[in-house]
C-alpha cells in the first residue's frame, strides 16, 4: 500500500519563540525543519540524533500540530520520556503530552482498546521472558519431549528459537539449520511445541513480547477502518533508532502512514549491528522505495571525536558494499592519531593494556573516561585476570565475567577439589555433574568424602560400586589422582580436566559452541603459572566478579574502567577506547566469514567501536594461536587492510 499524497494544511500564522537557526546546524535545521511527508535522516555517529528529534517536536507543536496527533516511537521508554522532557523544557508542557514510548508500550495500549478483534480479552496478561520459558518448559514436559535420549532444546533455547523466527520472519526449521544445527533432528518436536505454545497463549489470553507486535500489525493489516482511525489519529510520527527495527516493526510504521505519509524515521545505517536480535538493515536501506518521495537529510558534523579519529572511521564505513554516503567531520582539535599494535600473545595484550591505564591513572585520568570493548565476551577473559591482579577495579557489560560463568565454575571446581578433599562447596558443584547424581545423592557422597574422612576414596566406595554413576565416579577418582601425582605441570593439568570436563559441558550447555572460548582462555591462562595453587588464588581473590560492584552508587561510575562488548557499547562514549582482539575469526568473527552480509556488519561493528572514542582510540590486535574447538584465528584483521592510508594510524609491532 502506497502512502497517499499528504494533505496540504493551512498553517495559522506563529510567534516563533525558539531560535531554531542559531541552536541547529543547517542540516539539524533542514530535518526539523520539514513537516509533511515521508523524511529519512541519516544520523551519522555523535551528530546530535536525539538533539535533532527533540526540537523537530518542539517544531512540531509550537507550529500548531495537536500534541495527541504525534506518535513518537523508540526503543526505551527512557529515550521517549527523555525527549520529551527536554522538548518541554524548550518549549512547554505541551510536548508531554505526545505519545512517547516503545513499540511494545504502544502495541500494548492499542491492543487493550481493540484486541477483543483477535480473539483477546482487555485484561491480556503479558509475560515477560521466564514466564514465557516456563510455559514451553511445561508443554515440552507434557508432549514427552524430556524423556527423549537425543538432544532436545531446554526451555531458554526453545524461547530463543520461538523468538527468532517471530522476529526475523524466518521459519522455524530455517532458524534450526542455521544457527542450532545439533538441534535438526528435533525439528518436528520444537515445531509442534512451537504450534501449542501459541495455542496455550490465546486460549488464556496470554500475550509475550513478541505477540504485542505481532498482534499489532495483524490489527492493522486486517482491520481496515481501524487502521484507518490510527492513521487519523497519528498524524505525525517519529521514529528513533530506525536501522535498529525489526521486519515486523517497520510493516507497523508502514501501516500506520499508509494515509498521510508524514513519519520521519532518524537512524544510522551504519550503525546496523544488532541482526541477531531480529534487526533488518534493509528497513532503513529500503525506506526511500517503500515511501516514494521521500527527502532525505544527512546529519555528518560530528560533536563528540577529534578529526584524527572521523578520518579513520570514514575510511572504515567507506569500503562498506551497500550504504548512505556520508563523511563525518568536526570542528574538536584533531588529537592524535589512533594507536595501532601488534602484541605477541593475549598475555601481552592484556600486560599491554594494563600498563598503558596505569600510565593514564598517573596523569590524573578517571577509569570511568575509559572503556576496553571487544567483539565476544570471551575475549576479556585474559584482561580480566590481569585488571583483578593489578588491583584495577572494573565493570562489564555484555557477556558473563570470566569467572562467573557457570562452566568455568565447573572447571575450577574440579581443579579446588584435587587441592583440598575438604572442599564441600567444590564436591556439590562437581558431582552434580554426573548423570543421575541430585542434591540428595551429592550430599550422602559429600558427607563420606568430608565428615567422614573418607575423602577421594568416597569416590570408589562400596556404597556407590554398584550405581548408575559409578563409572563417572571412577573417572573423577582417577583424574584426581593424575593431578595429585604431578601438580607441577599446571597447563597440562588443566588440559587433562577439560578433556575430562568435555562431554559433560556438550551435554550441560545447548550453547556450548559460544562457551568453549572461554575454556580455551583458561587453558592459555594456566600456561603462565607453575602453581595450581596460585592460579586457583588468582582466580578467585580479588577475582574479576568482585568489581562488579553497584555501579550506581555515588561516585563509583568514574572509579571502574569499563569492559563491554561492542553490541553493548553503542550510544556510549569515552575519553579513550581499546578495541582488543581485532583478528580475523574474533572481528570479524569466524561465524560471519560464510556470508558476505555478515562480514558487512561486522565491518559496521568496526565502526560503531572506533565511533565510540573522544580522544584516544588504540587499535590492538594480537598475535593469536588457533583453538582447540571450532574455530582459527588468522592475522590482524581484515578490515585494517582496507583502510588505504595506513597514515591515518600510528602503529608499533612487537
Amino acid at each position: 500500500m502506497s502512502p497517499r499524497k499528504p494533505k496540504t494544511q493551512g498553517e495559522p500564522p506563529v510567534r516563533q519563540t525558539i531560535d531554531y537557526a542559531a541552536l541547529l546546524n543547517a542540516a539539524q535545521l533542514k530535518a526539523v525543519m520539514h513537516r509533511d511527508g515521508p523524511h529519512l535522516v541519516i544520523a551519522g555517529a555523535g551528530t546530535g540524533k536525539t538533539r535533532t528529534l527533540v526540537y523537530r517536536l518542539a517544531y512540531l507543536v509550537e507550529h500548531g500540530i495537536p500534541p495527541h496527533s504525534i506518535l513518537l516511537l523508540t526503543f526505551t521508554r527512557k529515550s521517549a520520556q527523555e525527549m520529551m522532557h527536554r522538548a518541554s523544557e524548550i518549549l512547554d508542557e505541551r510536548c508531554g503530552n505526545v505519545f512517547g514510548g516503545t513499540f511494545h508500550s504502544f502495541g500494548n495500549m492499542i491492543l487493550r482498546r481493540h484486541g477483543r478483534l483477535l480473539g483477546y480479552s482487555p485484561s491480556f496478561t503479558i509475560l515477560d521472558r521466564p514466564d514465557a520459558e516456563e510455559i514451553l518448559g511445561l508443554l515440552r514436559t507434557e508432549l514427552g519431549y524430556h524423556r527423549l535420549k537425543t538432544q532436545f532444546p531446554r526451555k531458554e533455547a526453545l524461547m530463543t528459537i520461538v523468538s527468532r523466527s517471530v522476529n526475523t520472519g524466518r521459519p522455524i526449521p530455517q532458524i534450526i539449520k542455521g544457527e542450532y544445527p545439533q538441534f535438526v533432528p528435533e525439528t518436528d518436536g520444537i515445531f509442534k511445541v512451537s504450534e501449542e505454545y501459541g495455542r496455550y497463549k490465546l486460549d488464556r489470553s496470554l500475550m509475550d513480547y513478541d505477540d504485542l507486535l505481532v498482534n499489532l500489525k495483524r490489527l492493522l493489516d486486517e482491520q481496515e477502518l481501524l487502521r484507518a482511525r490510527l492513521s487519523e489519529t497519528y498524524r505525525y510520527i517519529m521514529v528513533d533508532e530506525y536501522q535498529d527495527t525489526n521486519r515486523i516493526q517497520a510493516e507497523i510504521v508502514r501501516l500506520l502512514a499508509s494515509d498521510h505519509g508524514n513519519v520521519m524515521v532518524v537512524g544510522d545505517d551504519s550503525q546496523s549491528i544488532y541482526s541477531f536480535r531480529g534487526a533488518d538493515f534493509r528497513n532503513i536501506m529500503d525506506f526511500p522505495k517503500l515511501f516514494p518521495g521521500c527527502a532525505v537529510t544527512t546529519l555528518e558534523q560530528n560533536y563528540r571525536s577529534g578529526q584524527a579519529i572521523l578520518s579513520l572511521t570514514n575510511a572504515i564505513i567507506a569500503q562498506a558494499r551497500e550504504k548512505y554516503s556520508k563523511h563525518l567531520f568536526s570542528d574538536i582539535a584533531a588529537g592524535e592519531k589512533p594507536f595501532y599494535f601488534r602484541p605477541k600473545s593475549e598475555h601481552h595484550q592484556a600486560r599491554f593494556v594494563c600498563r598503558e591505564i596505569m600510565g593514564m591513572m598517573k596523569k590524573g585520568v578517571r577509569l570511568g573516561d575509559i572503556a576496553v570493548l571487544f567483539r565476544s565476551g570471551w575475549h576479556s577473559n585474559a584482561l580480566e585476570v590481569e585488571l583483578s591482579a593489578h588491583g584495577i577495579p572494573f565493570v562489564k557489560h555484555g557477556g558473563i565475567k570470566f569467572v562467573e560463568a557457570a562452566h568455568i565454575k565447573d572447571v575450577l571446581a574440579l581443579l579446588r577439589i584435587a587441592m583440598n578433599p575438604m572442599d564441600s562447596v567444590a564436591w556439590h558443584r562437581v558431582l552434580k555433574l554426573a548423570s543421575g547424581i541430585g542434591g540428595v545423592t551429592a550430599a550422602k557422597i559429600v558427607k563420606m568424602a568430608v565428615d567422614e574422612g573418607l575423602g577421594y576414596n568416597a569416590l570408589i566406595a562400596k556404597e556407590v560400586s554398584k550405581k548408575k554413576y559409578a563409572g563417572d565416579l571412577r573417572g573423577l577418582y582417577d583424574l584426581v589422582a593424575d593431578i595429585r601425582a604431578d601438580p607441577s605441570d599446571v597447563a597440562g593439568l588443566v588440559g587433562k580436566v577439560l578433556e575430562f570436563y568435555k562431554p559433560y559441558f556438550r551435554d550441560q550447555f545447548e550453547d556450548y559452541r559460544d562457551r568453549a572460548n572461554d575454556l580455551v582462555s583458561l587453558l592459555h591462562i594456566a600456561e603462565r603459572y607453575t602453581s595450581l595453587e596460585k592460579l586457583l588464588s588468582d582466580l578467585t581473590l580479588e577475582s574479576p566478579e568482585k568489581s562488579g560492584l553497584d555501579e550506581s552508587a555515588d561516585g563509583l561510575r568514574d572509579k571502574r574502567l569499563v569492559l563491554s562488548t561492542i553490541h553493548s557499547a553503542k550510544g556510549l562514549e569515552w575519553d579513550t577506547v581499546f578495541l582488543i582482539h581485532l583478528v580475523d575469526g574474533c572481528l570479524p568473527s569466524s561465524y560471519s566469514m560464510v556470508r558476505e552480509d555478515n562480514i558487512e556488519e561486522e565491518r559496521r561493528l568496526f565502526y560503531v567501536a572506533a565511533t565510540r572514542a573522544k580522544r584516544n582510540l588504540y587499535l590492538v590486535a594480537p598475535i593469536l594461536q588457533s583453538n582447540n574447538f571450532y574455530s582459527s584465528f588468522g592475522g590482524p584483521s581484515r578490515f585494517l587492510f582496507e583502510i588505504k592510508d595506513l597514515g591515518k594510524l600510528t602503529c608499533r609491532v612487537t
